[in-house]
């Protein structure tokens, strides 16, 4: 639908991840929330277009709000608090606005679901002269309890972990965080960094590969500590110090996150590490060989036993080879979870996500 500015235009972000309708509702229709002429269109994931018909008679000002079907489903405030009306005084031309929550007509189970936020759709990487969509999933009560700070766990490839998922598959860490938030045991925060689709491998591996090419995986952990994390710490409550923050991943990304804890020790205190593709480079054996962490940290380790050949050896020869160091139990803690009939996909993946969140960050 082509945008006519001799009318007047609704645009309308949202967070993409709720499929309800939305429509536009106000002193123009008799406040009726849910008329199908004036529900919106779709244009893109989160994005919403309404146009005025051209005959129509506006009344000025106009007021208006947002609903996904009914009084019941109204949009909300951050603070998750009924919205003012919204007013307007042209007829023509293009009006943008933005909702962050919606009122929900659903159980209360389904009223802790996390709330997902966009923190940026193109967050600049300058260690690699990229940009990266990422998420914030906030505990559902974040704005109601603006005094409490929350721990925070970095992740990647974040079309993989919630809403809709990817053709490869959904961890569904939103209802895993939904479910735990019942046992009170949901309150962190997460930061969900895209992966590059073709330049994952790369990006994400910090070691370099004959086949795969030169690891950038280095840069990319710089970028989560001196551009992300900054960022993270100064918009939302966190907890920023290195014992409430977490690096967390699956393949490659799993391998990320060993590196993370091995060179970057005096940020990550909290590992979560599945299915890692130690493959990609023997040097992981021997910077585990050198690691030695004289503060308390959390590593949690996952592998399955039907994930090929040499997952299983090698996941137990990294094992084996940081409880060999000797550095001291008392500081150090690892929890190692095999599922032998677990396959290298996040179906899997998935089922091990609020067992490694509840060991990590409530045990």
């Amino acid at each position: 639908m082509q945008i006519d500015l001799e009318v007047l235009t609704i645009e309308l972000e949202t967070p993409p991840f709720d499929n309800r309708p939305v429509y536009i509702t106000g002193n123009f229709c008799k406040w009726l929330p849910d008329l199908e002429e004036f529900r919106m269109t779709l244009v893109a994931p989160g994005h919403y277009r309404f146009q005025f018909p051209e005959d129509m008679e506006l009344p000025v000002p106009l007021e208006y709000k947002y609903t996904r079907g009914g009084w019941n489903q109204v949009e909300l405030d951050r603070f998750g608090q009924p919205y003012a009306n919204r007013t307007i005084t042209q007829t023509e031309g293009v009006i943008e606005d933005f909702v962050t929550r919606w009122q929900t007509d659903k159980s209360k189970k389904e009223s802790l679901l996390p709330i997902i936020e966009v923190l940026s759709e193109t967050f600049e990487i300058p260690q690699l002269n990229k940009k990266r969509r990422v998420h914030v999933l906030l505990p559902h009560g974040y704005y109601e309890n603006p005094e409490v700070r929350y721990p925070v766990l970095y992740m990647t490839d974040a079309q993989n972990l919630f809403g809709d998922g990817s053709p490869y598959g959904n961890w569904q860490i939103d209802k895993s965080l939904t479910k735990l938030a019942a046992e009170d045991k949901a309150d962190v925060i997460i930061v969900a960094i895209d992966h590059g689709d073709e330049e994952r491998i790369q990006e994400f591996s910090p070691y370099d590969n004959p086949r795969l090419g030169k690891g950038l995986g280095s840069l990319f952990l710089k970028f989560v500590i001196e551009t992300l994390k900054p960022v993270v710490d100064a918009k939302y409550r966190t907890k920023p110090d290195r014992l409430n923050t977490g690096m967390g991943g699956s393949s490659v990304g799993g391998l990320l996150s060993i590196y993370a804890a091995l060179m970057f020790p005096h940020i990550f205190g909290r590992l979560m590490i599945f299915s890692p593709s130690l493959w990609i480079s023997q040097r992981v054996y021997f910077d585990a060989i050198h690691f030695f962490e004289p503060f308390e940290t959390r590593i949690y380790l996952y592998a399955g036993g039907k994930e090929g050949a040499n997952m299983l050896p090698n996941f137990t020869k990294f094992q084996e080879t940081l409880k060999n160091q000797g550095f001291g139990y008392s500081r150090v803690k690892i929890n190692t979870s095999i599922d032998p009939q677990g396959e290298h996909s996040e179906k899997y993946w998935s089922r091990e996500f609020p067992l490694a969140l509840e060991w990590l960050f409530f045990e």
